[in-house]
């Protein structure tokens, strides 16, 4: 009998897992919440590194493809105080894919979608509930009523994990709150800003708080603002004049980026305890946020999508003992995350700093070699 893998969450890590698979002739169905795959932004651009993410791309045989969709320019990084004076300018060589080149989160998604058979993902399917069977497998309910079945089930369904619970009883904690904002024709309508942002990732950083924005490759910059957790109503952060008064005394020429952006979005930013793990069960794992909720600091889609390659490889391998394949791929990846985790909550920590500024400039600035010994 054919084992059914049900993957709850159409994310990257999701998504990858079932391209891996499926090159592997192994059949899974992914249940995703949106109602299709354009029902909603999927946020700005990320890096893709070299031993994670981009390893997983090759795994799932979209190398060539992702080398045709990412922007190397993408890895510009500048660094401004609140006057708007620069800090740190980073440029990448031009055309070079030997570093970390960024991609369009909403085109990487894509990427994956149109790997993937028809029918593999079933949209507008929140996984509500997950009852065991007596004999093995899972029954899922979804909301709506809707029900399926499956012998092995992986949550990849994010920092709001439905599967989670079945495994360990961590929840997430917040660490900072995040407001998003979004300027379309960015390059028609505030071609200053453009100017400003330069054609990667922009941070002006201050006392506890940064203001962000990356250029995507449609003509759209994202904005956000980063702050510490604080007892405060999210809805406070969709009135402009709230977000300006954070940063009163800052650089017209900075804040004009909240100006001109719309429809600002709170949200709270969660992690999990470093070090989280949980009892192995037969026919039941977790990947991604889901297994290893951290800062979103450069390390979260290129870690779930390495956990999804790895658990596919180990699948692969051991095609008729799923619980062998989960095993080994929980002992390996609690391992590897481990330290990935703490750096992340180091770096978090650092970049909501009264020193932030400075903290984050050493950060970047390449040590000098140590003198040799005289002999």
């Amino acid at each position: 009998m054919t084992m059914r893998i049900a993957i709850a969450g159409g994310g990257l890590g999701g998504l990858t897992l079932a391209r891996i698979l499926h090159l592997h002739g192994i059949d899974a169905v992914v249940y995703e919440r949106e109602a299709g795959r354009t029902a909603r932004s999927q946020g700005g651009m990320l890096d893709l590194h070299p031993e994670s993410g981009q390893q997983a791309l090759a795994d799932a045989g979209l190398d060539a493809r992702f080398r045709s969709e990412a922007r190397p320019e993408g890895e510009e990084h500048r660094i401004l105080d609140p006057a708007g004076r620069t800090l740190v300018h980073h440029l990448p060589d031009p055309g070079s894919f030997s570093g970390r080149p960024e991609i369009d989160r909403t085109v990487l998604r894509a990427m994956l979608l149109d790997s993937l058979p028809s029918g593999t993902v079933i949209w507008q399917h929140r996984l509500a509930a997950v009852t065991p069977q007596p004999g093995g497998g899972f029954t899922l309910t979804f909301d709506g009523g809707q029900r399926a079945e499956c012998d092995v089930l992986i949550g990849a369904d994010g920092a709001r994990s439905a599967v989670r619970p079945l495994l360990t009883d961590v929840t997430p904690s917040p660490v900072s709150t995040v407001v998003e904002l979004t300027i379309g024709e960015a390059g028609r309508r505030h071609p200053e800003l453009v100017e400003l942002v330069g054609a990667g990732n922009f941070w002006a950083m201050g006392e506890n708080r940064i203001l962000s924005a990356q250029r995507l490759g449609n003509d759209t910059l994202k904005v956000g603002i980063s702050l510490r957790a604080v007892d405060r109503p999210l809805d406070s952060y969709r009135d402009r004049r709230v977000l300006l008064d954070l940063f009163d005394g800052w650089s017209p020429r900075l804040t004009a980026l909240i100006d001109a952006g719309d429809n600002p979005t709170p949200r709270r930013i969660e992690v999990m305890p470093t070090g989280t793990r949980w009892t192995h069960r037969p026919h039941l794992t977790l990947i991604g946020d889901a297994a290893h909720l951290m800062p979103p600091v450069g390390e979260g889609a290129n870690q779930a999508m390495l956990d999804a390659a790895e658990l596919a490889a180990r699948f692969a391998a051991t095609p008729t003992n799923p619980n062998q394949a989960i095993r080994g791929y929980e002992e390996a990846m609690f391992t590897r995350i481990h330290p990935i985790a703490e750096m992340s909550a180091r770096i978090q920590e650092m970049m909501l700093s009264p020193t932030a500024a400075a903290d984050i400039v050493r950060f970047f600035t390449p040590r000098a070699p140590e003198p040799s010994p005289a002999d």
